[in-house]
């Protein structure tokens, strides 16, 4: 099997992202993995690989169809669009611009055939708004931008898989978002990409909405009867191990020692905080559903830091390989 191409997005530049995409292509292991085709901005690269230490060349390309893997020099589809001397660590239209651009031309190089998946780099939901592009993130845009209805998020790290049935809207917004469809429709999308990823029965465990699953009652309006148990009913009558709704503190301890292969998440913090806690240099963010593959750090664009050469590479490392995992495979 060749190497999969595989579009790596700037992010905000006025982030870390510039900087972990240096560091990363640092690596050699990266460049065993996959041919890695930035989308940015070459001069913002440059700039980057300075502040880190990564002397790499940077090759400014006027599109995908011009990259050359043959040499160690970094490959960038340079857009051209980060003025010189654009300050990190600060809020920006014309950095949430860039970003957007970035995204937008990774899909379009997807579907050209010129890169078999996406990992994306950290954006600015500010910025990006500022840029007049009201999306919540890039899971959300990149539904738009691919035309999909909807997708799901599903975190990875070592040691757990979390997918979530709701994701950037209010607590309160999430549990009336929930319902029986939903819950069903994100089981299905994570346990198909489990069977992709080569574990042909995945142990799944959803999470219930409130403290002790309800206890019978006691807490919440029904929730868990109302919302989540006719969904798994439904998957259980597919012939599927999926087991809930269970204690969301209890089922996490459980998946962490191995006795699940993925956990339904029913709202943000419910999944974030679990994956987060076991560390962000390990955590990986997938899209599940889109016609293409996507993956991404779990971390933002980290401001406080950006600029400094000290953000880790190891989650886009990471997120690389899983990208790598889920690409289609092509004959040598």
């Amino acid at each position: 099997m060749t190497r999969p191409t595989i579009a790596i997005t700037m992010g905000d530049p006025a982030g870390i992202g510039p900087e972990i995409i240096m560091k990363a292509l640092a690596h050699p292991e990266v460049h065993a993995l996959c041919k890695p085709l930035v989308i940015g901005d070459a001069g913002r690269l440059r700039q980057a690989g300075r502040i880190v230490g990564a002397e790499i060349p940077v090759d400014a390309l006027e599109d995908a169809g011009a990259a050359e893997f043959t040499t160690a020099a970094v490959q960038c589809v340079d857009l051209a669009c980060v003025p010189d001397g654009l300050p990190f660590g600060q809020v920006s239209p014309v950095a949430g611009e860039a970003a957007y651009r970035f995204i937008e031309t990774a899909v379009g190089t997807v579907q050209a055939g010129l890169a078999q998946g996406i990992c994306t780099a950290p954006l600015s939901k500010e910025a990006l708004h500022a840029a007049g592009h009201k999306f919540p993130g890039h899971t959300e845009l990149l539904a738009h931008l691919t035309g999909t209805p909807e997708v799901s998020m599903m975190l990875v790290s070592p040691k757990l898989r979390v997918i979530h049935v709701t994701t950037h809207i209010g607590l309160i917004d999430a549990i009336a978002k929930i319902e029986p469809g939903l819950v069903e429709r994100v089981i299905v999308r994570g346990h198909d990409v489990l069977v992709r990823a080569g574990i042909a029965n995945p142990k799944i465990g959803v999470c219930a909405i409130n403290p002790h699953a309800g206890e019978n009652g006691l807490f919440g309006r029904g929730e868990e009867a109302e919302k989540i148990a006719p969904a798994i009913e439904a998957c259980r009558a597919r012939g599927w191990d999926v087991r809930g709704p269970l204690p969301a503190d209890t089922l996490f301890f459980l998946a962490g020692r191995g006795d699940y292969d993925m956990v339904v998440a029913m709202y943000h913090d419910q999944g974030h905080g679990p994956i987060k806690v076991l560390g962000l240099e390990a955590g990986v963010n997938i899209t599940v559903g889109l016609p293409v593959i996507r993956t991404s750090v779990d971390h933002g664009t980290a401001f406080d830091i950006a600029g400094t050469g000290v953000a880790d590479e190891r989650s886009l490392v990471e997120a690389l390989r899983q990208a790598v995992d889920l690409a289609p495979k092509q004959a040598a």
